[in-house]
């Protein structure tokens, strides 16, 4: 965006304090008076010139900078706990999610297939099973085959009920609960299969992930499984006018009253970041989803998680309004039997319920679409440099018209998850 101010010095801020920022995605200048910089990198705010382009300083430089690749500095938070453990850990210690995620059955019972389907291949294996909860995939294991052993880890105080749960259910000879963090784990051997439920909204939120990847790297054996052992991000275009008109369109003209100066504020509290628990008709679906992120476990790297692309290219297979786009994942797991059959837990439309439901992510202005239309470009998941659990969706797009491929219409935004 070309910018009208040229010269080095700060504008006018109306003697507005100086702000402290950090870049949340690395920018490259685009323009003589833009100014390039790092994720990480702490950035002077002089003058919010506009809402999306500010006037910043690094290192003696001066020059626009994009809004949307900035959070406040937190200086004087305790930013060594930048896991947040206390708060994570603490909300695992009670009933309220565990109720939540063994009340979801398509999730639940898909893990107990993986298990049952695999009861021969476990015999005589060794299991470690990371952020185990309430032990339910250990006991599992325990009672549908016959494991060596099976290691249970959870760093919440329901460890404490996991042991209950265990002795309630003679599983005492096969389960093992460790209560306290995975990265300070130490058991008496490695272990043949990783079993974990680490996934979150848009797959990373929370980023537990990383987590299971430090298991993996310290006790899985060579050549050992790791259950899910891949994962895929998918994505697609969607109408969502029931959101929309409630939220943003009911203000234009509530009991005959002009209230739309509100629709810019009500865009910002509702739709800056993403809507979780998100129910997509299928219906609601303007063209086939994409897959536009695919992770395999085995491989993954912890350095991989900070900053992860996708791209997607859509073509419209009907006519609609171009509300936003939609997310979900699905997790696959490899037979332990060379050739067996993979199985899959899948949270998009197309599939049984389950309690991450999918991941809304609205324009800031509705695009009409016709059948035969493209829809192309870019999703960016940034890991937050300081709070490790939260990460940044950072979409842009380009829609083409069918009729008139001259007529493009481009877009880009992020999303905070949550900082």
């Amino acid at each position: 965006m070309k910018m009208d101010k040229t010269d080095g010095t700060p504008p006018h801020n109306g003697g507005n304090p100086v702000e402290e920022f950090i870049g949340i995605s690395d920018y490259c200048a685009r323009e003589d008076n833009q100014l390039s910089f790092s994720t990480g990198d702490r950035l002077l705010i002089h003058n919010k010139s506009s809402p999306d382009w500010w006037w910043a300083e690094l290192c003696g430089l001066f020059g626009y900078v994009p809004s949307n690749h900035l959070q406040p500095y937190l200086e004087g938070e305790d930013v060594d706990d930048a896991w947040q453990d206390e708060e994570y850990f603490g909300s695992y210690g009670t009933l309220k999610l565990h109720l939540e995620m063994l009340s979801d059955r398509p999730r639940t019972e898909k893990y107990r297939e993986v298990i049952f389907s695999n009861r021969d291949a476990l015999k005589g294996r060794v299991v470690l099973d990371v952020g185990c909860g309430t032990g339910v995939i250990s006991l599992f294991c325990a009672t549908l085959s016959e494991p060596a052993a099976v290691y249970a880890v959870e760093a919440s105080a329901m460890a404490d009920h996991t042991r209950q749960l265990v002795k309630q259910n003679d599983c005492e000879n096969l389960v093992t609960v460790f209560k306290g963090r995975v990265e300070e784990l130490t058991l008496p051997q490695k272990v043949d299969v990783l079993v974990s439920e680490w996934m979150g909204n848009c797959l990373l939120f929370e980023f537990m992930v990383e987590s299971v990847l430090l298991a993996r790297d310290h006790w899985l054996k060579e050549g050992g499984v790791m259950w899910p052992s891949s994962a895929i991000l998918t994505l697609v275009p969607c109408q969502a006018e029931e959101d929309y008109s409630c939220k943003i369109a009911f203000w234009e003209e509530p009991y005959g009253l002009d209230f739309s100066c509100l629709k810019p504020f009500a865009q910002k509290e509702f739709f800056s970041r993403p809507k979780f628990g998100h129910e997509l008709e299928t219906d609601d679906c303007l063209s086939v989803p994409c897959d536009i992120l695919k992770l395999d476990l085995h491989s993954l790297q912890i350095a991989d998680l900070e900053r992860l692309k996708g791209e997607f290219c859509f073509k419209a297979e009907k006519s609609g309004t171009l509300h936003g786009f939609t997310a979900w994942f699905s997790v696959q797991f490899h037979s332990l039997v060379k050739g067996g059959t993979s199985l899959e837990l899948n949270t998009g439309p197309h599939y049984p319920l389950t309690h991450w439901k999918q991941t809304l992510l609205m324009l800031d202005r509705p695009v009409s679409i016709q059948q035969g239309d493209s829809i192309r470009g870019t999703i960016l998941l940034q890991r937050n440099p300081v709070w490790r659990r939260h990460m940044t969706l950072f979409l842009q797009w380009t829609h083409t018209s069918l009729q008139d491929p001259s007529a493009c219409t481009s877009g880009q935004k992020s999303f905070p998850m949550w900082r």
